[in-house]
């Protein structure tokens, strides 16, 4: 079937127009003013905005992890995004330590494949560095998966400098690249030794951003940017939480590097003050990097709205509150992550574009138009354009609604930003062409498919 979209505005990475644009299937055939059509059926779209399907490039469903599993596996966490206006997630298939990197793609196939409401792609989390790996590592690229992720921090996943540049290296080879948890674990470690000594324990999450402070992150972003330097090759740094940490970035930036930033909404809306709740709510705020203050707010938003920052994702990893008591006794036990799949348009819509902070053109770019290009969705995903897949967000700019654990898709039972009021609001998702999603309710279930590797 033919449709056809009239009087939109069409959104992309520059800015937005007035454009009509005609789907048949699941594929874009035309954008443009005034096209014709006779046996199209018309969608008015008058008054909306029409972006490209937000790409989410940093999820974690059906994680295990601090002894548990995320509260949203791929059927509720897509359902959340879809909801959002996400038509596309990357999430992280994740090798534990002993495991090939084979076996760890198979098993989150295993996890998403028919249970998905949205398309989804793959990173490739590295655990475990040794030769097989690193042989193994070019029938994974060849396989469609280009992106990897490692961390500096948590026994579990930890990998040192020495293995750090031998990623990096092999990665270029590869032609692939590689996004950073950065947090210098020596740091939080004895810090957390530290607190406990002087407190008899960790029960107050009062406590817990100093604990992982934003220093922490920034000699592991220098650290980490300065290996990359080495092996001349870009680099990602994921969540980026802290003004500290985005000043490295900007130094080595300066000085000629090539350097991949994501920020995610909860550090541009939220602040450590959370932590200081009645009654340890705190642990329900409870996310690695931590919350960080006011001030670093401001400086994210100034980075986006300078185009500083190129990606905005939600590092949604949702746990229930009885997960989340698990740290009642020591907080240092409490699983950290929160849901956030759902809001994440409406919150940069509203904390971004109606307060002019950034443009609609920078939204899409973020949302949208860059991580698929990172991640090589593009153009497949990620634009309105002939050829594309018709993945489409008919935007409401003048729609207010209100957070709330009532409304929401995830598994998770709270909502961390319960009872904030938005303006701007996702009325219709189609994804490949279905309207799979109407006013954050879904109408069309697990059509999500498997898409890495497409765009190229």
């Amino acid at each position: 079937m033919r449709q056809i979209f009239r009087g939109g505005l069409v959104v992309n990475g520059s800015g937005a127009k007035k454009a009509d644009v005609l789907i048949e299937g699941e594929t874009i055939l035309a954008v443009g003013e005034n096209v014709q059509d006779m046996e199209a059926q018309a969608v008015d779209v008058s008054g909306k905005y029409l972006f490209p399907g937000f790409i989410d490039g940093h999820t974690h469903m059906d994680l295990e992890v601090s002894g548990t599993v995320t509260a949203d596996g791929f059927d509720t966490g897509t359902r959340a995004e879809l909801a959002g206006g996400t038509t596309c997630i990357v999430d992280f298939a994740t090798q534990n330590r002993g495991e090939t990197l084979e076996y760890a793609c198979k098993r989150w196939h295993e996890k998403a494949d028919g249970k998905a409401n949205c398309d989804y792609a793959f990173h490739l989390a590295i655990s475990d560095w040794n030769s097989g790996v690193s042989k193994e590592l070019e029938q994974v690229v060849a396989g469609g998966i280009h992106s990897f992720k490692l961390y500096t921090i948590y026994d579990a996943m930890f990998l040192d400098d020495e293995s750090i540049y031998e990623i990096f290296a092999r990665l270029k080879q590869l032609g692939a690249i590689a996004g950073v948890h950065c947090e210098n674990q020596g740091i939080v470690k004895a810090r957390l030794k530290q607190l406990a000594r002087k407190e008899g324990g960790r029960r107050n999450v009062e406590n817990y951003p100093a604990t992982r402070p934003a220093l922490a992150e920034a000699e592991a972003v220098s650290r980490v940017l300065k290996i990359a330097k080495c092996v001349d090759t870009p680099v990602i740094i994921v969540h980026l939480s802290s003004m500290e940490g985005y000043e490295e970035i900007a130094r080595a930036r300066q000085k000629g590097q090539k350097v991949y930033v994501e920020t995610c909404p909860q550090y541009l809306v939220m602040d450590e003050s959370r932590y200081a709740l009645p009654h340890q709510q705190g642990r329900n705020y409870m996310i690695a990097p931590p919350l960080r203050t006011k001030k670093d707010q401001e400086a994210l938003w100034a980075a986006l709205g300078r185009g500083e920052i190129q990606t905005i994702a939600t590092d949604h990893c949702s746990f229930t509150l009885k997960q989340k008591d698990m740290g009642k006794d020591d907080f240092a036990l409490t699983p950290c992550g929160m849901p956030g799949a759902q809001e994440r348009p409406g919150l940069i819509y509203h904390y971004g574009v109606e307060k002019g902070r950034i443009t609609l053109g920078q939204m899409c770019a973020c949302l949208a138009e860059n991580p698929a290009k990172l991640y090589r969705l593009y153009p497949k995903k990620g634009v309105i354009a002939k050829g594309s897949d018709a993945d489409i967000v008919v935007w409401d700019p003048d729609a207010e609604w209100t957070l709330s654990k009532e409304t929401q898709q995830s598994a998770c039972d709270y909502c961390p930003l319960e009872g904030t009021k938005l303006k701007g609001a996702t009325q219709k998702v189609y994804l490949r062409g279905m309207l799979a999603a109407e006013n954050g309710k879904i109408r069309e279930e697990y059509k999500g498919r498997y898409v890495n590797g497409i765009g190229r």
